[in-house]
């Protein structure tokens, strides 16, 4: 046959050299029946090597080309190696990026705090709810171990009656230490439903976390916070030593502490559910807000590091003493809520414009971020707390909650409308004098049982707390509670806004000015006083600690600074 063929003369398509009627060649069929056959099996449109897709195809050819005896050149091979990487690449970014917007999380307050699991499937639903609508791109789950699980069958009820997306939030059996290997679900940030001294322990998902996560965690959990209080969080960027992370691709863990219905367990609300339910509702607001702020983190990582599966924490490493961990920490007040995508502008501050910039900004604030605003509205309702220190019809005074040195109060305003100075005007002078005062009466006060101390009185520029309100603290910064590098900045650089200075410029100009530059947060650390640089906070806090230089001759005028020796500081 083959003999009767000239240079010129082909066979038809299909035949390679025999009886179109007689059998087709074994390999090849076998090769043309793979995708022939998997798409008639799930009734799909059936693939033909002529179809207009080009890897098909390419590879088609070149694996007849081998069947027949033909050649297969390396650049195709190349092509073919190529092809395969980036579909890999792709398949990878893709989940890559929805396991770092998703979070993984139990019920919390329901096992070892009995709290009741109707009004708790209630709350986790209106929760996730709420937070949904505000964000879009982000992924809940909630887990639990047993398929018998009562929380996750009202919860998954309730969230079908509400019309939740069951994309967007589902539930999950399985165990939240091992969702990855065992459940094949990725998601970098799993909660935990901690005990408040932040412990390991006490049975549970708790002590399954922390035995997952090894000793890694603990020492991170001491980085960000001693204790929690009910109804808050604390976010634990988890380091890549932790076999968590290196198994499970777990980035961060978040702390969260709900109220406890267990008599046989600290602080009991002796079925006291209108104040737990409370407590419980903004323990997963403070979660959920937790891990948006994650989230915008790592996005904004992502928008200049190409690499979508890099993990949020590699900008850290432990061997970089520059570079300390910054905790997204409710408590600790840092994190401004310029979150991801959101669909509403719920809680939206007013509109604060700079004169001197031009510049009209818009502030949106979580609802930790509220606490200020709430206690200054209605201080009645906290008049059993001790950190609240005096009440008057314009300010409210107390302690704060998270002190960064020996004394540290918060002169709040109780005037509705005035978030932070972006909104203060000149007619609200009178209120700032009274301010002021009342924060010189309480560096005072604290002068005469430790004259040691020197006081500063000011603002922050970009406050991450709503409502106005004025700090008193004393220039030591010894406390556990000044953590990082922006916890140092904040009060140490011009973040920091002396109240004479905001005063007389109001009155010089209308308002103040405000720069939401918030870069100098980042800046290098250096001692308040001899301006000497330091690679991390310990060092840092062992300097100022015995550092005699004198403050900064700018700080040493116009009363800046209140001291033993200046008792005329009064503004006027």
């Amino acid at each position: 046959m083959y003999s009767a063929l000239g240079p010129s003369d082909s066979l038809d398509s299909g035949v390679f050299g025999q009886n179109s009627k007689g059998p087709v060649q074994v390999g090849i069929m076998k090769f043309l029946k793979k995708p022939g056959s998997s798409a008639e099996k799930s009734g799909g449109h059936k693939v033909t090597p002529n179809e207009s897709i080009p890897q098909m195809q390419n590879h088609i050819s070149e694996q007849q080309n081998l069947e027949v005896g033909g050649t297969c050149t390396v650049e195709s091979v190349k092509e073919l190696s190529n092809s395969k990487k980036i579909e890999d690449q792709s398949r990878e970014s893709v989940l890559s990026d929805i396991s770092s917007r998703t979070l993984a999380f139990p019920s919390i307050s329901t096992a070892d705090f009995q709290f009741d699991l109707d009004r708790a499937s209630d709350i986790i639903v209106d929760a996730v709810a709420d937070i949904l609508q505000k964000y879009d791109n982000i992924r809940l789950v909630l887990v639990d171990l047993s398929h018998k699980s009562r929380i996750l069958s009202l919860v998954k009820e309730k969230a079908a009656k509400k019309n939740i997306n069951s994309s967007r939030f589902f539930t999950f059996v399985g165990d939240i230490t091992q969702l990855q290997s065992k459940g094949g679900l990725r998601c970098n940030v799993i909660a935990n439903a901690a005990n408040w001294r932040l412990k390991p322990g006490g049975g549970g998902v708790n002590a399954a976390i922390y035995n997952a996560a090894g000793e890694d965690l603990q020492r991170a959990t001491k980085e960000c916070a001693d204790t929690l209080r009910p109804g808050s969080s604390v976010a634990v960027p988890l380091p890549s030593t932790s076999p968590l992370h290196q198994r499970e691709g777990v980035t961060h863990i978040i702390h969260v502490l709900g109220p406890n219905m267990n008599p046989m367990r600290p602080d009991c609300l002796k079925n006291d559910y209108t104040k737990g339910s409370k407590i419980l509702h903004e323990a997963y607001t403070s979660l959920f807000e937790n891990f948006v702020a994650i989230v915008q983190s790592c996005m904004g990582k992502q928008n200049t590091e190409p690499a979508l599966e890099k993990p949020a924490t590699a900008v850290t490493s432990p061997n970089d003493s520059k570079t300390k961990r910054e905790c997204n920490h409710d408590s600790e007040r840092t994190k401004k809520h310029k979150l991801v995508q959101p669909n509403t502008s719920s809680n939206q501050a007013r509109e604060g414009d700079s004169k001197r910039s031009g510049v009209t900004t818009t502030k949106t604030w979580g609802s930790w971020a509220q606490a200020l605003y709430e206690l200054a509205m209605h201080p009645e309702n906290y008049k059993n707390s001790d950190s609240l220190l005096e009440i008057s019809d314009d300010f409210v005074v107390l302690n704060d909650l998270y002190p960064k040195a020996k004394r540290h109060v918060l002169v709040v305003s109780r005037k509705d409308g005035l978030d932070s100075l972006a909104d203060v005007k000149k007619e609200h002078l009178p209120l700032l004098r009274r301010m002021h005062s009342a924060g010189v009466k309480w560096a005072q006060k604290f002068l005469e049982e430790d004259s040691s101390l020197v006081f500063r009185l000011g603002y922050h520029s970009v406050p991450s707390m709503r409502q106005l309100h004025l700090h008193i603290i004393s220039q030591d910064f010894n406390s556990a509670s000044l953590k990082n590098k922006k916890h140092w900045n904040s009060f140490t650089t011009t973040f920091f806004l002396d109240s004479v200075d905001v005063i007389e410029e109001i009155d010089q100009r209308g308002s103040a000015t405000i720069s939401s530059d918030d870069r100098v947060l980042a800046m290098e650390l250096r001692c308040h006083r001899c301006r000497s640089a330091h690679p991390n906070i310990p060092k840092l806090k062992s300097h100022i600690a015995s550092c005699k230089s004198s403050f900064p001759s700018h700080l040493l005028q116009k009363d800046r600074l209140l001291s033993s020796s200046t008792m005329h500081m009064d503004c006027t």
